[in-house]
């Protein structure tokens, strides 16, 4: 491009005055905008586009929004996928979150214009979701609920535990870990495999700061086990809290799974305090749940409510408002993904494999199975359907606006229904027939 031609390069704050450029900048920011615009102008000027195409080519290369997130459609048959965030949010606590992201009455007790007490209604809907449950609080994770409980009743003093359930769960997170550096011992009970109503009593002593029941994440032992449950471990205890870590978060029992603990079960086997995740079978915002029965467990929750630390682990108002929602609104994404009717997965299956094998895409309906994750119900596969496509189609799905993210088996990229609802299967179908003809629909 000639000197003459390269004057022609409209100057920056004139492309910045354009209309839909105004409009990014007042939804991205002027950085991020004025660096488009800069780097459009640069390929002007070497000639790559006209200037003319400057404000057209700044706005093809912005983001629709400013976080480096992506929107990933879950097609890995995994309900509570960690790699993906977990839990879903329902749309009830999406628009909750909306509300609690400006001023909004948090601390504030709008009939007095005094303080209010934060996160109280939030704490109602908890209470009225567990049946049992006499008192709740609410902190930043699973567990940091455990630490609170830890460092508030067995700093300087033992836990007892099973050694089986010294756990290690994702990124390399361990349970033993946790405890000691609360400050407390760890006493452990019974092997590996087997642990006995004996093992506990015979531990049990006046430096006894708790009895922790811990719930194993992500893998099951069979054979010849040993375990011994809250009534028992109730029993056993005496006056020491007993604290159940249920980990996935399950409220009350659920059909399909009948071996995951839930809190309502807990603490009506005796459990003085319950710990649990929310982002998890809960299908909430991610945050730590710290239940107490009746009497003791109650005062537990208020003791350790008004600790030091519990200050450093408190949520915030969008997690509150996000949890209310999904503890009043409708079923969440993941209660509705649980409870999916597999005769239903599988005509949606079909109907995507038909759609999508009119297009000349060699698809197929074929039967799967889901498990929940998350570190919930492990070992318990749930039935479901899927979209088999070659191998291939994985990469290209990944690299797709939204990313859609399946799993492979046996050389075949398998796109499974379960954790999908069915307002997602035109968005599925359409992913894929792009990643087959990138440029008739992209």
């Amino acid at each position: 491009m000639s000197a003459d031609h390269r004057r022609l390069v409209p100057r920056t704050d004139v492309v910045l005055a354009e209309p839909r450029v105004a409009a990014a900048v007042e939804r991205l920011g002027r950085d991020l905008v004025k660096g488009a615009v800069a780097a459009a102008q640069q390929q002007a000027r070497l000639g790559a586009i006209a200037p003319t195409a400057v404000a057209d080519t700044a706005l093809a290369a912005l983001p629709s929004t400013t976080t480096s997130l992506r929107p990933v459609l879950n097609a890995t048959g995994v309900l509570l996928h960690t790699n993906m965030g977990r839990a879903p949010l329902s749309a009830a606590a999406v628009d909750a979150l909306a509300v609690a992201a400006g001023t909004c009455d948090v601390e504030l007790d709008l009939t007095t214009g005094g303080r209010g007490r934060r996160g109280a209604t939030t704490v109602d809907a908890l209470l009225a979701a567990v049946p049992g449950a006499a008192a709740a609080h609410l902190v930043n994770n699973g567990a940091a609920a455990l630490a609170l409980v830890a460092t508030g009743l067995a700093t300087g003093r033992e836990i007892v535990v099973a050694r089986g359930e010294l756990v290690e769960i994702g990124d390399g997170f361990r349970i033993p870990d946790l405890l000691v550096s609360t400050g407390a011992r760890l006493r452990e009970v019974g092997t590996t495999n087997r642990v006995h109503p004996a093992d506990y009593a015979a531990a049990i002593g006046p430096d006894t700061g708790l009895v922790l029941k811990v719930h194993p994440s992500n893998f099951t032992i069979s054979g010849f086990t040993a375990s011994v449950d809250v009534a028992a471990l109730a029993e056993i205890a005496g006056d020491v809290p007993v604290v159940a870590d249920i980990g996935s978060g399950l409220l009350t029992p659920h059909p399909l799974l009948p071996d995951e603990p839930d809190a309502a079960s807990a603490l009506a086997a005796g459990a003085t305090l319950v710990t649990a995740s929310g982002d998890k079978l809960l299908g909430g915002p991610q945050a730590g749940l710290l239940l107490g029965g009746p009497g003791r467990g109650a005062g537990l929750v208020a003791t350790l409510r008004r600790h030091p630390l519990a200050r450093a682990l408190r949520v915030d108002k969008l997690t509150l408002a996000a949890m209310e929602a999904t503890l009043t609104g409708p079923a969440t994404p993941t209660r509705a993904a649980l409870d999916a009717d597999p005769a239903a997965l599988r005509t949606r299956a079909a109907r995507l494999a038909d759609l999508l094998r009119t297009r000349g895409i060699e698809a197929a309906d074929v039967a799967s199975r889901a498990t929940v994750g998350g570190g919930g119900a492990p070992g318990v596969t749930l039935e479901s359907a899927a979209v088999s496509l070659p191998e291939r189609f994985a990469a290209a799905l990944r690299a797709g606006d939204p990313a859609v993210v399946g799993r492979l088996d046996h050389g075949r990229c398998l796109l499974d229904l379960r954790a999908l609802p069915p307002s997602a299967d035109d968005l599925l179908a359409t992913a894929v027939l792009t990643a087959t003809f990138p440029t008739a629909h992209g």
